[in-house]
């Protein structure tokens, strides 16, 4: 059994460094690793092949949603880079988009109010897809370049507006069960 443990997730993968990732290749590179590594296979082995099998099934299941999540993802090229990143020390923000995002909020304590709140609702989800859609271009552009700082507002951006599509998605769903 090959040992995957110290290699990155792209590596693992066989797949370039970046932030764009075809999930279609990463799948497919997902279930030929799992075919080599995944614990039954190891069944009637010795307790450390069962045991390097298991961690390196999860090491691999970890990868793969890393590299999966796009938030996930940026996080963790910029922590290749610069091994200290963490979000938690990411605290400064642009106050015109910190506004936006107090302004949606808002919106989204009253669009139940609404005549029509499942319509303000996808006009509100479309304006976040097409800003995540931004926002993961200019973190792509920025890491690519090694414009760290830049990419480091987009990731932060991005992780917002992630949080921000969810709660939209959830409501929607509350409001259509409301309806019906």
């Amino acid at each position: 059994m090959t040992d995957v443990s110290s290699t990155s997730y792209f590596d693992l993968f066989k797949i370039p460094t970046s932030y764009d990732v075809d999930l279609n290749i990463l799948q497919h590179r997902y279930r030929e690793l799992q075919k080599r590594v995944h614990p039954d296979k190891y069944a009637s082995g010795s307790s450390q092949e069962r045991r390097v099998s298991m961690q390196q099934t999860s090491l691999i299941n970890q990868a793969l949603h890393t590299l999966k999540h796009p938030v996930e993802r940026a996080v963790y090229l910029l922590q290749l880079k610069q091994p200290n990143f963490t979000m938690g020390n990411q605290t400064t923000m642009d106050a015109a988009f910190l506004m936006e995002q107090m302004e949606m909020r808002e919106k989204l304590h009253v669009v139940r109010d609404l005549e029509d709140p499942i319509a303000e609702l996808e006009t509100m989800l479309t304006d976040v897809q097409s800003k995540l859609e931004h926002y993961a271009a200019e973190f792509s552009l920025a890491y690519d370049v090694d414009a760290f700082d830049n990419a480091k507002e987009a990731v932060r951006k991005l992780q917002f507006l992630y949080k921000a599509k969810t709660e939209i998605d959830e409501l929607i769903t509350q409001v259509e069960d409301e309806l019906m």
